[in-house]
Order: structure tokens, then C-alpha cells, then sequence
């Protein structure tokens, strides 16, 4: 597979069209390597080449056959036109058409065409020329961006163009709208979304052709129009209503803000208050039931303030450093109600969110995401103390169907190590009370082995609680947070010790014949330490932000 992509944008390799290329570039080489299809592509920057405007003067037809009388570049633009299997044109939409330069290269084609007319029932148009060179198997891919907010009917210059010299329906094209926002860092997460599905179309297109799912995923806007045209606007730093430039940290904000998502509306107005501590500017988000503004001037009562170098939030903004990450090197601080920095996707997520409890495929389609349950893990433990606390063999029997019984409930959650090992250890300590091992060293022992499960994982990678704990905070994605991590190991190990202590007053409890007290005293102390946890878990990230 031999392809030759001619870059027609005069931004070269910056071009925002040729981060679509490369994307589709990358798809083709995957499922040639899939196949050990040898790969080839040679790249043709049409900016950087001596191309003159073709003169008009037909030589390359009647006194030169096949040859320019103009010396330049276009000759090996030719030889390697002839060479490919496959030609990528890709470049942006300037003025409804193609770059100057590339028209050049378009109309310098002509010594590949012989004199004579001739009428091809594939092309576009009354009358046409026949190739000189046999090019039936070839293959051509228009790929461009546009700075609309859609491709939909921009790009009739671009189709009428390629319908000519291709033949309508006879080339393979991928327009994209809102193509400026390639080069937004801030927006990395929706555009490399979409580069995915452009890498998704050259995977198909190399084993036959796009499917129209893909197709699909293609057309859809990257936002909504009303968003997009905000952000254009914004991105030029310019008070429409003034006409006068605006400094950057009140651009960034006012782009932050248009992010907001009404939908995460908690009943009453928000006041985030961004400080820029390196340029010594303050300005507020005030978030509201339908939409948000941005405050310069008469300030409110912040109900979250952060204080922050404008260049470290940029950089978290532009996904070059985790927010968590910055906050737990110091690099900002934040006052106020912490809750919003919780859930921030959820309020500045754009269109669709965060990514917690559901995923957005590209067909618009929600598709639930099996989560994890503490519930499944603390079933059989809690049948066991309660059960066997009241009968020894029928709290046994009764454990040990828990733990056959709580696998089916794997097919709605998703279990991790310790639903298991719960499962396997109370099983275990059911049967040695069948086997005739005294409750009064199976029931401390339970306590301790519990106990001793939770405070191991302390010393892991990741503490016991945030498997489960991570559901409220964006998943998965909350297992790459420092301080989430951090909490969950502070919690853990509590929860560990208080374990591992109940294991002694247990044993203290049954030797002096106070059995009746065990199960009070050890359902009372958890829901305790319950509601510390519930407290701790939004105290501590709020003191760490506070830098105090």
C-alpha cells in the first residue's frame, strides 16, 4: 500500500487539518500491520514547493506531450502521483475552496491529461479529458477542516472540485467543522475523542471502507453550535461590546466559564472565584440556573475561591498536569465549599459531562458502567457475626449459602479481589465452626482476619476503600488522584484498626460469658465510624486545598 499525502494547508505539519490526517494515517498502518501489508507514505508540503500558476499555454499537450514547459517542482509532484496507490489531499477550507498554493498543484496536472475530449459517465460535468497514464486502481482521500461550526454545506466548492476530476462518488472524503478548536489544549479531551473516530475511518477505509457508524460518529458536531461560536469568539480576546483587547486571564475565564453545564445546577447561584496569583488579577464565575456570567467588577460573596498562577491552571486546563496532582504539590489553594472541585467535570465537563457512572459512546447512546459495591464484600461477613451469634450450625449453613449465592450479584457489579476473598474467608470460617472449632475463637478470629484484610492493603498501591469509594468520583479516573488515593489509605487503615481492636473486646466479651453484648457493641461502633467517614472524606481534601 503506497500513499502519498499532499498537505495543501501553508501552516505545513501545524496545520490543524493534518492532526485529522495523521489520525487517519495511523488507522490505515494499524490494520496494514494486521494484515503484514507493506506500508508506504510519502508526504508533499505544497507550501514549501516552487510551483508556479500554470500559463495557459497547452505545450504539455501539443509541443511537449506529457511535459511542462515550466522547470520547477510540479514534475516529482507528478512521478509521485503516478506511484502512489493511494492519494490524501487534505487541507483547510479557505474561502470555500482550496489554499492558493494547492489550486496551483490541482491545476499543473495537466500533462497527466491527453487533448481530446472524451465523455466519462463517472465524472461530473459535459465533457472531460482522457488520462494519459493508466490510473484504474487508485484510490483518493479528502480529508479538511473548516472554521464553521459544521462541514454541512460548506464545502460545495470542495465537492464540485473533487466530482470532476475524481467522479462523484468515486473518492472517500472526511470534512470536519470547528476545526480551530484542534490547537485548544483546554479541549484536548473532545478532540482527541474525535481523533479517534477519524483513526477508526482509516482502519476501515484500509480493509474496505467506512462504516456508517463511523460515518456517523464523523458528522457529529465536536459541540453544540451556540457553545462553539462563544468559544470562536472569545478566542479573538476582544470585548465585542467595547471593542477593546482583553487581557488573557479574563479570556481564559470567560472560556471557562462557557464550558458550564446547566444541568449541574444545585438549586441556588455558585460564586467561583478564580485569583490569578501571577498576575494579580481576580475574577468570578457566577454559576446560575440557565447559564453562567462572568463578574470583573462588584464582586459577590464567593462560595469557592481558588488561588492560582494562571499559568499552572492553563496547564491543568490543557491536560499537561493533573488538577489533584497540582493540588497536592501546593501549586494552587483552594477556600471555600471544596465540593465543587470534586465533582468539576460535572460543572465544566461541556456537553455530556463527566465520565462516572455512565460513558458516552459516539452514538449519542449512554451505556451503563458496571461499578463496584462494598455491599457484595460486607454480605457474607455480616450474615456470619449476626447468624452464628445465634446459632452456631445454622448461622454456619446459612454463611456458607451467602457466600455461594453472592456471585450472581457479579453480573450486575463489578467485583474486585476483595469480594472474593470475602467470599472464600467466611466460607472458610463457617466450615471450621461445622468441623466442631469453638465460637469463641472463630468469632474474634473473624474480627481479626477482616481487620487484617483491610489494613494490608494500606501498604499497597491502592487501600481497600477506593475500589468502592471511587464510584462517586468519576470512576476510574479517581484511582490517578493523589489525594483521593491518600484519603482512602487514611480511611482504610482506621477501619482497619477498628478491626482488628474489635477482634480483642470480642475475645474479651465472649471469655466473660457477655455474648449478648457483642453484637450491639460491634454494630453500634461501625456506624460511628461511619459517620466520621463521611465527614473525614470531605474535611481532609478541603484542608489539603487550604494548604494548611
Amino acid at each position: 500500500m503506497r500513499i502519498l499525502v499532499i498537505n495543501g494547508s501553508p501552516k505545513g505539519s501545524r496545520s490543524n487539518t493534518y492532526k485529522l490526517t495523521k489520525a487517519f494515517l495511523a488507522g490505515m498502518e494499524e490494520r496494514a500491520g494486521a494484515v503484514k501489508e507493506i506500508f508506504e507514505v510519502e508526504e508533499i508540503q505544497a507550501g514549501r514547493l516552487n510551483i508556479q500558476p500554470c500559463l495557459g499555454c497547452f505545450s504539455c499537450w501539443s509541443k511537449t506531450p506529457g511535459n511542462c514547459c515550466i522547470q520547477d517542482d510540479m514534475q516529482e509532484v507528478i512521478r509521485k502521483l503516478l506511484w502512489a496507490d493511494i492519494t490524501v489531499w487534505s487541507f483547510p477550507l479557505y474561502y470555500f475552496t482550496v489554499p492558493g498554493g494547492l489550486k496551483n498543484l490541482i491545476d499543473r496536472q495537466l500533462p497527466m491529461l491527453m487533448p481530446f475530449m472524451a465523455e466519462d459517465e463517472a465524472q461530473t460535468g459535459n465533457g472531460s479529458h482522457p488520462s494519459r497514464y493508466d490510473m484504474s486502481g487508485k484510490r483518493t482521500v479528502v480529508i479538511s477542516t473548516c472554521g464553521f461550526y459544521t462541514a454541512k454545506g460548506n464545502y460545495d466548492g470542495i465537492y464540485s472540485l473533487f466530482d470532476h476530476i475524481c467522479g462523484k462518488d468515486s473518492y472517500t472524503s472526511v470534512f470536519c467543522g470547528q476545526g480551530e478548536l484542534f490547537r485548544v489544549p483546554e479541549l484536548s479531551r473532545r478532540t482527541n475523542e474525535y481523533l479517534e473516530y477519524v483513526q477508526e475511518a482509516g482502519r476501515e477505509y484500509a480493509a474496505g471502507g467506512i462504516s456508517p457508524e463511523t460515518r456517523g460518529k464523523l458528522d457529529q458536531l465536536l459541540y453544540p453550535r451556540e457553545l462553539f461560536e462563544q468559544w470562536a469568539d472569545l478566542s479573538w480576546g476582544i470585548d465585542k461590546s467595547k471593542a477593546e483587547q482583553e487581557s488573557e486571564a479574563l479570556v481564559f475565564t470567560r472560556q471557562m466559564a462557557a464550558l458550564y453545564r446547566k444541568e449541574s445546577y444545585s438549586g441556588k447561584e455558585q460564586v467561583l472565584e478564580m485569583y490569578y496569583t501571577d498576575t494579580g488579577e481576580r475574577c468570578q464565575i457566577v454559576m446560575g440556573k440557565d447559564k453562567s456570567r462572568v463578574v470583573t467588577d462588584g464582586f459577590l460573596s464567593a462560595t469557592t475561591k481558588i488561588e492560582t498562577p494562571l499559568s499552572v491552571w492553563r496547564s491543568i486546563a490543557a491536560g499537561e498536569i493533573r488538577g489533584d496532582e497540582a493540588l497536592m504539590k501546593q501549586l494552587y489553594k483552594v477556600k471555600g465549599d471544596f465540593n465543587l472541585m470534586l465533582k468539576w467535570d460535572d460543572y465544566f465537563g461541556g456537553p455530556g459531562g463527566s465520565t462516572g457512572a455512565a460513558r458516552k459512546a459516539g452514538s449519542g447512546i449512554h451505556i451503563p458502567v458496571r461499578e463496584t459495591n462494598m455491599g457484595i464484600m460486607l454480605i457474607p461477613w455480616t450474615i456470619f457475626w449476626i447468624f452464628t451469634g445465634i446459632s452456631n450450625y445454622i448461622g454456619s449453613f446459612v454463611s456458607i449459602g451467602a457466600c455461594v449465592l453472592v456471585p450472581l450479584l457479579f453480573y450486575q457489579n463489578k467485583k474486585t479481589l476483595y469480594d472474593v476473598l470475602s467470599g472464600a474467608l467466611v466460607g472458610g470460617l463457617s466450615m471450621a465452626v461445622l468441623l466442631g472449632a469453638p465460637l469463641r475463637m472463630i468469632m474474634p478470629l473473624s474480627y481479626l482476619t477482616f481487620g487484617v484484610m483491610w489494613t494490608v492493603t494500606c501498604f499497597g498501591k491502592m487501600p481497600l476503600t477506593a475500589h468502592y469509594s471511587m464510584n462517586q468520583y468519576n470512576g476510574e479516573d479517581a484511582l490517578l488522584n493523589p489525594l483521593f488515593i491518600k484519603t482512602n489509605r487514611i480511611l482504610t487503615l482506621m477501619w482497619g484498626i477498628l478491626y482488628l481492636l474489635t477482634s480483642v473486646w470480642t475475645c474479651f466479651l465472649m471469655g466473660a460469658h457477655m455474648k449478648t453484648y457483642i453484637v450491639a457493641v460491634n454494630s453500634i461502633v461501625p456506624i460511628f465510624m461511619g459517620i466520621f467517614t463521611v465527614w473525614f472524606q470531605k474535611w481532609y481534601p478541603a484542608r489539603v486545598a487550604r494548604g494548611t
